[in-house]
């Protein structure tokens, strides 16, 4: 081994002189090789994506993937599966039908996808489309009565600027090592967020309800991001009690959305087809998570627990493969090869299944909420005590590299030496760096252990994230066979060694 080599894995891992763990070599070994050799992990992601397609909350999709997964759960030998409710939700959006297309001056095609919540065509319509500026409420004001059964598109000043990177990509040593070597003595500096357009936000969202009172049929929307097919879409609404349909509003390819742009600025009027069909269903509105155990077996340590989660819902561009049936199908393939190699834990294991993340976290806030949380203090409470670590997995397809430790310094050569049986695959780097966006801070927040790995990037940020691309053929099977075996062996660490995760020091 080069020295160069040593220097960069002493770096990356933790303190090689701290307190040894105890790992069963032989157990690992069964892991190891149930979870490469007999992997089920796709067939699991397929069943999550295009079994069941989009799991936007409260869509039948969603509740499809969910009651398979609990089905799936129970059948492999888990017990207490259920959908176990968190809190209100509110209503869902499911969209049944959609056309889009620029009839005039030519006939094309449009690529695009309809965000949550618009509230259809009643059947296919024509109109004409108009070009408005929105430099203020005033300008906005100013085209009152003009707006009736017109096609909205807003003014873009931007331009596609050709890129020179590829698509997908995994961390190089460099990258892997400034992780390692955070400091939060010295917290990376945060750069100052880009000026948003007037019309964003609550503006936005009281511009489409004026043009829909106006009578307005939609509204066009795009960015230089949405370009080369993919389309990013999500809400089309601030999320709210009464969540209410609204004004159409279609995510299109950026270069469709300049086409008309240039053409209605030469005084080339453009006529477009819409048909949406869209169905609210408000039914049952309460937030749901799948939830299953493998109970423990040691007298002292089975009301202990060691969770493990990913979220379930997605957006509806796809069927969410990276976000997220990926971790969810890699956490259910962990305990599967758990159940597979016949582990007797001490702890029990629990499996979380997460819904309503996509909008903030909403399952797993209201599950630590209603279990861990004292009321009073905001912190974690006598069950929350038992809670030995969380596990989290939520950033694409790409394999394990190491784990954000979020500043729990005590945690580090406890995940040093967890790691260690899989350098060969690529796993070491220990970062006490945070990462947002994901439920481990649900727990995070209340003072309980709650770690996201760290996965290489892919095309999770550049193609995949929220769009139209998000599907079953942007996965890795090897790379998901990786992180399955990987988690599978922490979750028995975790259940064997005689003390829980050490707490974070504040």
């Amino acid at each position: 081994m080069r020295k160069g080599i040593v220097i960069l894995l002493l770096l990356m891992t933790g303190n090689v002189f701290a307190q040894t763990e105890i790992q069963d070599k032989a157990m690992l070994d069964k892991i190891r090789d149930e979870g490469m050799n007999h992997s089920q992990v796709m067939d699991i992601v397929f069943n999550l994506t295009d079994a069941n397609g989009p799991r936007l909350m409260q869509s039948p999709g969603y509740f499809k993937a969910a009651n398979w997964a609990k089905t799936k759960l129970s059948s492999w030998g888990l017990v207490n599966a259920n959908l176990e409710p968190w809190g209100n939700w509110g209503k869902g959006w499911e969209l049944e039908k959609y056309y889009l297309a620029m009839t005039a001056p030519y006939y094309k095609p449009i690529i695009g996808f309809p965000k949550t919540f618009s509230i259809g065509t009643k059947g296919l319509q024509r109109a004409e489309v108009i070009l408005i500026e929105a430099r203020d409420s005033a300008t906005l004001l100013s085209y009152t009565g003009q707006l009736k059964d017109k096609i909205i598109l807003i003014k873009r000043s931007d331009s596609l600027k050709l890129g020179f990177q590829p698509d997908a990509n995994r961390y190089t040593d460099s990258q892997l090592l400034k992780l390692a070597s955070f400091d939060p003595k010295n917290p990376v500096p945060v750069m100052s967020p880009a000026i948003p357009p007037y019309l964003s936000g609550p503006r936005l969202y009281a511009f489409k309800k004026f043009a829909l009172d106006q009578g307005a049929l939609g509204i066009l929307d795009s960015s230089p991001r949405n370009s080369d097919g993919t389309v990013f879409v999500q809400n089309g609404i601030d999320r709210n009690v009464e969540m209410l349909p609204t004004l159409n509003d279609i995510a299109i390819a950026y270069e469709d959305f300049m086409t008309i742009q240039r053409l209605l600025q030469h005084q080339i009027p453009v006529q477009v087809e819409l048909d949406l069909q869209a169905k609210i269903n408000s039914d049952d509105q309460q937030g749901y998570n799948v939830i299953a155990e493998i109970p423990g077996t040691d007298k002292k340590l089975k009301e202990q627990l060691v969770m493990i989660g990913g979220h379930l819902d997605s957006w509806q561009g796809s069927t969410g493969a990276t976000d997220n049936a990926a971790g969810s199908a890699v956490m259910m393939e962990a305990v599967r090869i758990l159940k597979a190699v016949d582990v007797k834990p001490r702890r029990t294991i629990r499996i979380a299944l997460w819904g309503g993340e996509e909008t903030g976290l909403n399952g797993s806030k209201n599950y630590v909420k209603n279990h861990f949380t004292d009321s009073v203090t905001k912190k974690f409470n006598a069950a929350g005590d038992k809670l030995a670590v969380y596990l989290n997995l939520d950033n694409g397809t790409g394999k394990i590299r190491g784990i954000y430790l979020q500043g729990n310094v005590g945690a580090r050569p406890i995940f040093d030496q967890w790691f260690q049986p899989f350098h060969d695959l690529g796993a070491a780097t220990l970062s006490l760096q945070n990462t947002g966006g994901t439920d481990h801070l649900s727990f995070d927040a209340i003072g309980l252990p709650g770690f996201q790995f760290i996965q290489d990037p892919m095309e999770y940020g550049s193609r995949t994230h929220h769009s139209n691309m998000d599907s079953y053929d942007h996965l890795s099977a090897g790379d998901l066979k990786q992180a399955a075996i990987i988690i599978a062996s922490f979750i028995y660490d975790a259940t064997q060694r005689e003390e829980k995760m050490p707490r974070k020091q504040n």
